[in-house]
């Protein structure tokens, strides 16, 4: 296999990785608000929505720290770690206490801040300039597909349950354990490529490091302390380059929707008693629809990159108005108060008579205007910081998260209205400044083709 072949053999195992870890955590985020509604425990006071506020609040705190966890142990060790405390999260929830799920919240967000810089450092350094869109598309629309395997199982576990037992509760926590276990281990499949390697085969097959300030892979014997250091101190110059406060709205905006349809949006229709006894069921096609949107804007957007001669702006722009008709619909739809009703659910309607066919295209519309906006962001964060990939990453989760963490705090009380108002206002602040941030890359990018000359 030729050297590019086997970069992009890393990013589909990445992918793939990543697709089976989240199939299992999505799949988790998506249910435990309407499992915890359902327990038979007088000792267990807690909530979903709280869980992911801890857990997002954690992530944007260790995110300007990740880059030196991933300088001293590398990406693969740093993917596989965090793998097990995601794993952890899940198996916490078949002897469901409140101490520990509330602890493992707090170290599952540690855990995504390491996670997700690592996949980013492996996604650049397996990418070039040409293959950066197309790589993002690839990662993105693998691991979207765990909004499918996941919900799918959840929708013929649970079809026609009206209350989820402790023993539905355990088989599907046990399942998504295991899933996730196997994701994890799949990492130590990702080699170093052939095109950052010197001398002979055997040193083909190394393991990944992670690249340092001046793109140079690790060397056995540096400095780890200084290389940590360094790490830190390179996320906070990127944090104020003017590149990164532009694109930080639209990264904000990418948390606060991922909130709201990886844990409000699933709660509400599985709220929504005039959708009949099978409105919790409906919680899982929800996701796969959302999974169908994602998949599809991923492997549209990243296949057809090379063929995009007018930048990214067209599709974070798509991104918007699918949003926007989803948002609206959502309005008409789906009862008000549904995010913060109890477990027999709401008996309101909103301005048009309740319609399932009708919530599961939003569903579909929500997950198409996600993958716009982030397969987007992951090639221009890719694309302009290139040689500091593990702190840029970071702090693009850094912001996504602090947003994630706001979101699912304002769900335990702020009505559906309310909270699609500030998504609408968000989002259009972040398309302009995204706009913005695409121009001056460009800029760069020509700039630099002309000095080479």
């Amino acid at each position: 296999m030729n050297p590019e072949g086997k970069k992009l053999m890393n990013i589909i195992i990445l992918g793939v990785g990543f697709m089976l870890m989240f199939t299992a955590f999505q799949t988790c985020g998506n249910i435990e608000q309407t499992v915890i509604k359902s327990f038979n425990s007088t000792s267990f006071h807690a909530s979903g929505y709280t869980s992911m506020a801890i857990i997002y609040g954690v992530f944007s705190a260790s995110n300007l720290l990740a880059p030196s966890v991933v300088a001293i142990v590398g990406p693969q060790l740093a993917m596989f770690f965090s793998g097990l405390l995601y794993s952890g999260y899940i198996a916490m929830f078949v002897y469901p206490y409140t101490w520990s799920f509330y602890t493992a919240s707090v170290l599952v967000g540690m855990a995504a801040a390491v996670l997700w810089t690592a996949q980013g450092n492996v996604l650049t350094i397996n990418s070039t300039d040409q293959t950066i869109g197309r790589n993002s598309g690839i990662f993105w629309a693998l691991l979207q597909f765990s909004l499918l395997f996941g919900n799918l199982y959840i929708f013929l576990a649970w079809h026609g349950h009206v209350h989820i037992s402790d023993k539905d509760r355990q088989t599907v926590f046990i399942s998504l354990t295991v899933i996730s276990l196997v994701g994890c281990f799949l990492f130590f499949l990702i080699r170093k490529p052939d095109a950052d390697a010197e001398g002979g085969p055997g040193e083909a097959s190394e393991v990944l490091q992670v690249e340092s300030s001046d793109s140079t892979l690790r060397s056995p014997g540096s400095d780890l302390c200084s290389q940590a250091v360094d790490a830190f101190v390179q996320a906070c110059k990127l944090l104020a380059t003017k590149e990164m406060l532009l694109l930080s709205l639209s990264i904000a905006y990418t948390g606060l929707e991922l909130t709201f349809y990886s844990g409000v949006y699933g709660t509400c229709i599985g709220a929504m008693t005039r959708f009949g006894q099978d409105a919790k069921s409906l919680i899982g096609i929800s996701g796969i629809c959302i999974g169908l949107g994602e998949i599809l804007g991923g492997g549209v957007f990243g296949m057809l990159d090379k063929c995009n001669q007018f930048g990214r702006n067209p599709v974070v722009l798509l991104g918007l108005i699918t949003h926007y008709v989803a948002f609206y619909l959502i309005f008409l739809n789906i009862a008000n108060d549904a995010p913060l009703a109890p477990e027999a659910g709401t008996d309101l309607r909103a301005f048009m008579e309740p319609s399932v066919g009708v919530a599961l295209l939003c569903s579909f519309l929500l997950g198409v205007g996600d993958s716009c906006f982030n397969t987007q962001l992951l090639s221009i964060i890719g694309f302009t910081f290139r040689d500091n990939s593990a702190p840029a990453f970071a702090i693009f989760k850094f912001i996504q998260s602090i947003l994630a963490a706001l979101a699912f705090f304002y769900s335990n009380f702020l009505l559906l209205h309310w909270q699609l108002l500030i998504l609408v206002v968000v989002g259009f602040l972040g398309t302009l400044t995204f706009f913005t941030a695409e121009r001056l890359a460009q800029s760069n990018w020509h700039d630099s083709d002309y000095d080479s000359i």
